[in-house]
C-alpha cells in the first residue's frame, strides 16, 4: 500500500550555465537547489541537462535529484529521476530511483510530482512505499 506525502518548496538557487548554442537549439546545464517542508523536510540538489527551442523556450530536461532529510518522520535520503520530453504538451515524469533509499529511507520507490500555483509557489505530491 502506498503513502502520500505533501508540502511545499522553495528555490533556494538556481544556477544556469549555457553549454552550447548551436542551430535551432540551445543546450545547458543547470544547478538547483531546494528546501523542503511538509511530508518532506529537508533540501535537496537538482543536477538539470536542458534543451531550450530557437525560440529560448524550455523545450526539453532531464535531471537527477539528492534529497537529504525526513520523510514523514524518517531520516535518510534518495535520488529522484526527472524527463521532461518537451514543451508540447508531453507529460513530466519524476521517480524515484530503485535502490537509492539510504537509512530510515532503504527500499523506498515512488513518483513525485511538482504542482506550480499561478502566483509562482511550489507544492508537490510524493506516492511512496518502503519494502
Amino acid at each position: 500500500m502506498s503513502t502520500k506525502a505533501r508540502g511545499a518548496f522553495d528555490v533556494t538557487s538556481f544556477e544556469p550555465k549555457v553549454l552550447d548554442e548551436g542551430p535551432g537549439a540551445a543546450l545547458g546545464r543547470v544547478r538547483i537547489t531546494k528546501t523542503f517542508q511538509g511530508g518532506l523536510a529537508g533540501i535537496s540538489t537538482v543536477n538539470m541537462l536542458s534543451v531550450a527551442d530557437i525560440e529560448g523556450s524550455p523545450a526539453a530536461y532531464v535531471a537527477v535529484e539528492r534529497f537529504t532529510g525526513e520523510l514523514d518522520g524518517l531520516k535518510g535520503s534518495f535520488v529522484l529521476q526527472h524527463s521532461a520530453p518537451g514543451s508540447h504538451g508531453e507529460q513530466l515524469t519524476i521517480r524515484v530511483v530503485p535502490g537509492t533509499g539510504s537509512d530510515d529511507l532503504t527500499g523506498i520507490v515512488g513518483a513525485f510530482e511538482i504542482i506550480q500555483s499561478d502566483d509562482g509557489s511550489h507544492s508537490y505530491v510524493l506516492e511512496y512505499t518502503l519494502a
